[in-house]
């Protein structure tokens, strides 16, 4: 599967491309819930790469996510297998998988329970993942109903 285009309005409407300069250009920033460590830039692409200082363009913002949020599509769809899943449902895991990391996703519950066809259960888990550096945080709890409504459609 490949994500559609509600999944990516999804993740693009909260990770927004950020930290805009004057001259149209972006500035990596920390991560909200550590003031640190991982980097983000554009549209909330991470990685060994980026890192405090780097500034890119607003193509290099949207080529970045174009690829990362291909990959993190191809891995939840692997990780989901043959598992029954809609597209909604895919949009809303590879949302979730884009924010949490692939590790995480493929150890979840949530994606335990879709697998097993408890989807009920696996929208619920969607709420579990609102914490960084053990806080919650309003953003994610707002980021995860979306997710979870956007899963049950």
């Amino acid at each position: 599967m490949n994500i559609g285009p509600d999944g990516i309005k999804l993740i693009q409407s909260f990770e927004g491309c950020a930290k805009k300069r004057p001259d149209g250009s972006y500035d990596a920033y920390p991560d909200p819930g550590t003031g640190g460590d991982p980097w983000t830039i554009g549209w909330g692409s991470t990685g060994p790469d980026i890192k405090r200082g780097l500034v890119w363009t607003q193509k290099q913002c949207d080529d970045r996510f174009a690829a990362h949020v291909a990959d993190f599509a191809k891995n939840v769809a692997a990780a989901v297998g043959g598992a029954a899943t809609t597209q909604h449902q895919f949009d809303a895991m590879v949302s979730l998988a884009y924010n949490i990391g692939m590790g995480n996703f493929s150890a979840s519950t949530l994606l335990r329970k879709h697998k097993a066809g408890d989807y009920a259960g696996a929208a619920a888990q969607f709420a579990v993942w609102n914490k960084a550096n053990k806080q919650v945080m309003a953003g994610l709890t707002r980021r995860r109903a979306a997710e979870a409504a956007l899963y049950s459609k």
